[in-house]
């Protein structure tokens, strides 16, 4: 009898580990989506827009952002042929030494404007210059509940190009429950600060190729077309009475 007990269990086993593994669905799809090229080809729907703390040298224009043709090394080998790479450059310069900071933001008929992220986001990634300064770089992000996240992405005291990796902490909200309000997370731009015994007069700092990896499908569910479904002036044209029964 024990021998029978064992070949089954063996037989069960041998079963389990052979069901093909199409068989088990997943909601899962690892993405990475670019947010901007910074190109300036116009393709986006967004510009930029840059502001600055108080002692920012107004009088001779300060803050300062352009466009100009340059690229990392690393991102080179996927130019296609007629390609003219950009990046994103901003020039700043401040009275007086302390708590200065200035902030890169996307804009949208003139107003400041959040771009939304798809899916869940597990990081977010960009390439930024560095002039060997003793500057800190941070991404501003908003959650599905309205709240405003600081993520720190490091400091700028470095020389050239440098692709910066910021995780996303798993307790940011990034999808509502609620059918009102921010549906999903938010960009919301990059902020600068000095340290307080930095030199500030002639600081330089560009931008390159912002994109975050994600998981698509997460917030994906049967049924997910009828989440935001519009009513309209339907809601008692399709009662119908008893009298009309008959």
């Amino acid at each position: 009898m024990k021998k029978g007990v064992v070949v089954f269990t063996s037989l069960a086993l041998l079963l389990a580990f052979c069901v093909p593994a199409v068989a088990q669905p997943s909601n899962k799809a690892v993405e990475t989506k670019v947010v901007d090229t910074f190109d300036d080809t116009g393709d986006n729907e967004w510009t930029w827009g840059i502001q600055a703390s108080n002692y920012v040298d107004k009088e001779n224009g300060f803050p300062k952002m352009a466009y100009f043709e340059a690229q990392p090394n690393s991102l080179k080998v996927f130019n296609k042929e007629g390609d003219t790479p950009k990046v994103l450059g901003v020039q700043s310069s401040f009275l007086r030494k302390g708590e200065n900071w200035f902030e890169v933001y996307p804009e949208k008929d003139g107003k400041p404007y959040e771009i939304p992220f798809v899916g869940t986001v597990t990081q977010i990634d960009f390439w930024v210059w560095g002039a060997n300064y003793l500057y800190f770089i941070d991404l501003l992000v908003r959650d599905a509940d309205g709240r405003v996240y600081t993520l720190p992405a490091g400091n700028l005291a470095f020389n050239g190009w440098r692709n910066v990796i910021v995780s996303v902490p798993t307790y940011i909200r990034q999808h509502s429950r609620l059918r009102s309000g921010p549906k999903t997370m938010t960009f919301i731009g990059f902020r600068v600060r000095t340290d307080p015994d930095e030199y500030v007069d002639n600081f330089n700092i560009f931008f390159d190729q912002l994109k975050y990896t994600t998981n698509a499908l997460s917030n994906i569910f049967d049924g997910y077309e009828l989440k935001d479904i519009d009513f309209g002036d339907s809601s008692s044209g399709s009662t119908t009475t008893k009298e009309e029964n008959k």
